[in-house]
């Protein structure tokens, strides 16, 4: 390995591995990538189990995106396959269709209505919140207690182990609610997971630039420091271990995933549940509200990738406190962790040759393609900086 690099790279996902790409193709630069794991990707990283089931194993990652630019940047490294992503919700026994839509209050009522009187039911059971100040407010002031009880409570105390009113805003308002029967889980124009999965998209992404970029797994940064010079340091991780928790911990929500297989025979028995042959439930994602069960959700994603197999896998994804040997998952939104996160923005804006890009280096909840757009603007930047220095 050499000992001199124009650019280290800390963390091997998204953020990381878009940056470094562009570094050497704009700069030509020479790049070290450190990633403590054993594989690329970051969370985003996928394989097949021993199944054979291609399945996400750090929780599903549902691409999706409006930005051209990301999708054409990504595209260069990978096709897509296409997909509406689907979810239900099971409780009080039964499934229902989630986010909430017009097939949702047919559900409720049983029997088939309009948007029209969807729209003034609705009206009848909110509560009026001029200025949602909390999760509970925005779907209070969205829906009512009814759905707001059925739907939401339940899982957002098993998700975040507190009540919604102690959480920011965005965490449930990040969920559509629709009047009519569009039951598609996201928003965003562009909805597709990566054709050959996440790991190859990754893997095609370092070998265009193989020859002026390492990647060394299963290490920490730190142990190199010593060994290694370079310009620039392109940090993807959690910014309080950056600083040595000089302020304290930031708070997190950590997940533990069970996965479970199925062979043919055995999923004969849930066709009637499933509605098709091969598969254990009837959508990709199955949320559970409900206090009967610890975990909040089931993923199986067979639904999503469009994978032909006879076999299946389902994870059941459980909530977890975060501590040690526990990933950090979730940045925890409300004043108190912002509090913290302000006082390690302050000593961010000191460190000039270090760039913090990404999820835990931000302290902030983002979509995959956001940080993809993060790690292009700051590469942009670095490009301008570094280009004649």
């Amino acid at each position: 390995m050499p000992s001199e690099y124009d650019f280290l790279v800390v963390g091997a996902g998204f953020a990381g591995l878009v940056a470094a790409e562009q570094l050497v193709q704009k700069l030509d630069a020479r790049v070290l990538v450190v990633e403590a794991r054993n594989h690329i990707g970051g969370n985003a990283h996928d394989a097949y189990d021993r199944a054979g089931v291609l399945i996400h194993q750090y929780g599903p990652h549902y691409f999706r995106t409006n930005s051209d630019r990301v999708r054409d940047y990504l595209s260069q490294f990978t096709h897509w396959h296409p997909i509406d992503y689907k979810v239900q919700s099971f409780t009080g026994g039964r499934y229902w269709s989630f986010p909430i839509n017009l097939k949702t209050f047919e559900q409720l009522i049983g029997k088939a209505a309009t948007t029209e009187e969807f729209e003034r039911w609705l009206e009848s059971k909110r509560i009026p919140i001029e200025s949602p100040a909390n999760s509970e407010e925005v779907i209070l002031s969205q829906v009512g207690p009814e759905l707001y009880r059925l739907f939401f409570e339940g899982y957002t105390r098993k998700q975040w182990q507190c009540s919604p009113r102690d959480l920011d805003p965005s965490v449930c308002g990040r969920i559509p609610i629709r009047t009519n029967r569009d039951d598609r889980y996201l928003r965003e124009s562009f909805q597709a997971l990566p054709k050959d999965g996440y790991h190859r998209l990754f893997a095609r992404l370092l070998e265009s630039i193989q020859h002026r970029c390492e990647v060394v797994l299963n290490t920490d940064y730190r142990e190199l420091l010593p060994q290694v010079r370079f310009r620039h340091m392109i940090y993807t991780g959690p910014v309080d271990a950056y600083f040595d928790f000089a302020d304290g911990h930031l708070p997190y929500r950590s997940l533990r995933f069970e996965p479970e297989s199925f062979e043919p025979e055995m999923l004969q028995e849930r066709l009637s549940i499933a509605g098709k042959p091969g598969f254990w439930q009837p959508e990709m994602q199955v949320n559970y509200p409900g206090n009967e069960v610890e975990f909040t959700r089931i993923v199986e994603l067979k639904h999503a990738t469009g994978q032909r197999c006879p076999n299946t896998t389902i994870v059941r994804e459980y909530p977890e406190a975060f501590g040690l040997g526990k990933e950090p998952y979730y940045p925890i939104p409300n004043e108190a962790s912002a509090s913290i996160y302000r006082k390690y923005k302050a000593r961010v804006e000191a460190e000039k040759h270090v760039s913090f890009i990404g999820r835990l280096a931000t302290y902030r909840y983002y979509n995959m393609d956001q940080v993809v757009g993060m790690a292009l603007t700051e590469a942009g930047k670095l490009v301008k900086r570094y280009r004649n220095a």
